[in-house]
């Protein structure tokens, strides 16, 4: 019994010790524990790819030619790099950036888009003619955003060079020609881990 109750002692210790020293840090900060993918790259890939994609000769010239902002619709960011990454993250970082560009403008996501439908056909019946929203009557968007991220991992025991690849293309819908597409390798981190674990 003396030798569990020292155990269990032993173990809330080591978990009182595990959730103590939390604190706030400034979110604008570099943060690099893991070496792995984090928020930091994400707003550093965004920043620069925006950048180059609302000034991309195909959003200048179809601005001059309509003489109206393109609208886009949000593809799929696709992870294949070798770990765990939650693209949606990125592709929200992409939307947002682009819509604040004031450049372009975005259609609802497929889900939204749904939900949207759904309360337009449940207007049909319920709501007043003066407030009724029309069917079928929904801008269609001129380009499709799509983007994925991929790594490239160098290493030998106790060292790792991880540089994070990511391409983003924007697609002409009616004509499904590639109109930008840009590429990021900017994130490249070495990592070196000791031999010696306790």
């Amino acid at each position: 019994i003396f030798y569990v109750l020292i155990a269990v002692v032993f173990v809330f210790s080591c978990v009182g010790c595990a959730t103590n020293g939390v604190q706030r840090i400034d979110p604008n900060k570099q943060t690099d524990l893991s070496g792995y993918w984090n928020d930091t790259d994400v707003r550093i890939i965004a920043e620069t790819l925006v950048e180059e994609c609302v000034n991309a000769p195909a959003i200048i010239r179809y601005i001059k030619e309509n003489q109206r902002e393109p609208v886009v619709q949000l593809g799929s960011f696709k992870n294949r790099s070798d770990e765990h990454l939650d693209t949606a993250i990125l592709a929200t970082k992409f939307k947002v950036a682009l819509i604040n560009s004031g450049k372009v403008k975005f259609s609802a996501e497929k889900e939204i888009k749904e939900e949207l439908r759904e309360e337009i056909l449940a207007q049909q019946d319920w709501a007043s003619e003066e407030t009724v929203k029309n069917l079928a009557n929904e801008t269609g968007a001129d380009f499709l955003l799509i983007g994925s991220v991929r790594t490239i991992v160098d290493s030998i025991p106790g060292e790792t060079v991880r540089t994070y690849q990511v391409i983003a293309e924007l697609y002409d819908i009616e004509t499904s020609e590639i109109v930008w597409s840009g590429e990021n390798m900017d994130i490249k981190k070495y990592m070196k881990r000791s031999s010696v674990r306790w």
